[in-house]
């Protein structure tokens, strides 16, 4: 029987040593694009999605996400007294409601499939989703949504959103082999992390979003470390792939690697050029700029 989705992991203990020294005191998941915390907006993306427990993995230095995510009655009181009520509204429409939250620690940075693992018991026996807050989709309906959509019309299974990259980077993804296609969605033949390209089935990677069913615990559990030392998600998918169903989505929207700098300019970039209070001075700006740089050449 089909099992609705209803909690989502978000594994956020990294160091974020590429943004050096902002993460210094800062964690990663809470630098802004434009004025929101990345993982605000990853979390925005889940509840869109109908998740209704937020289950976050942290580490060291953390403590300001379960801050973002909780009440400050100081700053409420101080919006009311001075009359800032869309600022306040803001406020509480970004809230989860009391419980929806939960936080567990990954002591070591043991990897991926670690990180899922460390939530196992808040989980418990029912599918979930994992989103990676690195990867800021931005898309109308969200990723998550639109992999929802195909969970359901399945009748459950394992979902994985995947999207094309150029051949050459494959070497630094999981990787899938696609089978029959119906519309975007299709039969996962075979997956494998981090193939050379030759050894590549295809150039559709694995792009930070998943539904997956709780016996993934187990498989983790057994898994030996992986590429680059650690417990790869992707080994225990495969190993988990010989008694489940497993479904790759072809999302529609756009990526921004938000733990490599480009990425994270470039999504400021975007949603700040789609908000109507900031578009047209923004774009003047931006082509001051440019101008000013000697232009796009």
């Amino acid at each position: 029987m089909q099992r609705r989705i209803k909690k989502a992991v978000f594994p956020v203990a990294g160091l974020g040593t590429r943004f050096l020294p902002a993460t210094k005191a800062v964690p990663k998941e809470m630098l802004t694009i434009v004025d929101k915390p990345v993982i605000q907006i990853v979390v925005d993306e889940a509840r869109e999605a109908g998740i209704e427990h937020f289950v976050f993995v942290t580490g060291r230095n953390k403590s300001v996400i379960e801050d973002h995510f909780d009440k400050q009655y100081e700053l409420e009181a101080t919006l009311r007294q001075r009359n800032k009520t869309p600022e306040l509204e803001l406020l509480q429409k970004s809230l989860p409601r009391p419980g929806e939250t939960s936080f567990t620690r990954q002591q070591e940075p043991l990897g991926l499939g670690h990180a899922v693992w460390c939530a196992r018991d808040i989980v418990g026996d029912e599918p979930f989703a994992l989103l990676l807050p690195d990867m800021l989709i931005h898309a109308k309906p969200g990723c998550l949504r639109q992999m929802v959509d195909v969970y359901e019309a399945q009748g459950g299974g394992n979902v994985i959103a995947v999207e094309e990259v150029p051949w050459e980077h494959v070497h630094r993804y999981g990787v899938v082999k696609p089978g029959a296609w119906s519309g975007r969605a299709f039969t996962i033949e075979s997956m494998v992390e981090k193939p050379k390209r030759e050894a590549a089935p295809s150039n559709l990677i694995i792009s930070g979003r998943y539904i997956l069913q709780p016996e993934i615990f187990a498989e983790i559990e057994k898994q030996e470390p992986g590429a680059g030392g650690e417990i790869q998600i992707t080994d225990a998918m495969i190993r988990l792939q010989a008694r489940q169903k497993f479904s790759g989505l072809k999302f529609t929207g756009r990526t921004y690697d938000c733990g490599d700098k480009v990425g994270f300019l470039t999504a400021n970039v975007a949603y700040g050029l789609e908000r109507h209070d900031l578009s047209l001075p923004f774009k003047r700006e931006l082509k001051r700029i440019i101008d000013e740089a000697g232009g796009l050449g």
